[in-house]
Parts: structure tokens; sequence; C-alpha cells
């Protein structure tokens, strides 16, 4: 078993351009990069009675991290409507995502006929979201509508890639029937 301390003393040396680096390459803007990388900072102070010591600080802050990001895109899109969603809306797996762009209208064509349209898909999305179970709906969330890579979705719920696949075939199952009835 590693034993690994904790010195906070040290983070910003040895630490801050790392995560910066990681986190830049995650929301693309400087300025909520750095204050996401703050935060962890902050939240690590916090909560470092909690630290085990099985893990490096490196990649116990990398942890909090990403869990700040995550936290920062499901506040950006809890606005409804707001979210870009692909799905598998039939059965040929060939065509995944193509929904999206066959659907929704081009986002630079404001005819109030679109808005209207994509307004009452973006409720429609919601209220199937909200009908799937707790983890299908935070995996499809994280897979989906924030591309969150299988390896990190993973280590953030502890479930196996295999796991994953499931669950994501079922939520987009649920998703398109749920979708046919209430939008289509």
């Amino acid at each position: 078993m590693l034993n690994h301390q904790l010195n906070p003393n040290n983070w910003i040396d040895l630490y801050s351009d790392y995560l910066f680096n990681y986190t830049i390459s995650r929301v693309n803007d400087r300025e909520i990069a750095q204050d996401l990388v703050q935060d962890t900072f902050l939240a690590g102070l916090k909560s470092m009675k909690n630290f085990k010591g099985e893990a490096s600080e490196r990649t116990w802050l990398i942890s909090i991290l990403k869990r700040k990001i995550i936290d920062y895109y499901r506040k950006i899109n809890s606005n409804k409507g707001k979210a870009e969603i692909r799905i598998t809306y039939n059965e040929d797996s060939e065509s995944e995502g193509d929904w999206l762009e066959e659907r929704v209208a081009d986002p630079f064509d404001k005819t109030a006929e679109y808005t209207i349209e994509n307004e009452e898909l973006g409720d429609a999305i919601h209220k199937c979201l909200n009908k799937l179970p707790e983890k299908q709906a935070e995996v499809f969330k994280m897979k989906t509508i924030l591309g969150y890579e299988t390896e990190i979705i993973c280590n953030e719920l502890n479930i196996t890639a295999s796991n994953l696949w499931v669950i994501i075939h079922r939520a987009r199952t649920a998703m398109a029937d749920c979708l046919k009835e209430n939008w289509f």
C-alpha cells in the first residue's frame, strides 16, 4: 500500500501548470481554467483530512479537478434547451449521431419556426432525461452531452468500460423511445 503525504505548500509550484493544462484542454477558456484550478486547490485544502494516501498528491488533486470540471459543465448545461444531444434514433448504429444534424434547426437560421422547434425539442429532451434512472441519466450526460472520454467516466463513477456501454445503450434506447412518444 502506498502512503503518500500531502504538502499543500508545494502545490502551486509542483502542480499548477499541469492542472491548468489539463483544464484548458477541457474548457478552452483561460479565465475559467484558472478559476477551476484555484477552486481545486481550495477544495484540496478543505478536504485534506479525507486524503488516505492511496494515490499520489497529483492524482488526488486531478480527481478533485475532474469533479470541478463536471460541476462547471453541469452548471452551464442546466438551462433547458441549451444542451446538444446526440442519440441513436433507429436500429442502424452506423447513423448514430445523425439525428441531431437531421432534426435540429441550423443555429444560424433564426426563423421563428425553427426557434420554437428547438425550444420544444430541448424541453422534450429534458423531460426524457428526467425519466431515466439516475445512473443512466448521469452516464448519458457525461458521455453524450459533455463528451467525456470513457476512461474518465469509468474512473469518476467506478464502473467498467463494458458496464458503461451497457448503460449508454440502455439510456439511448430509452431516450429514443421517449422522444418518439413526446417529440415525433
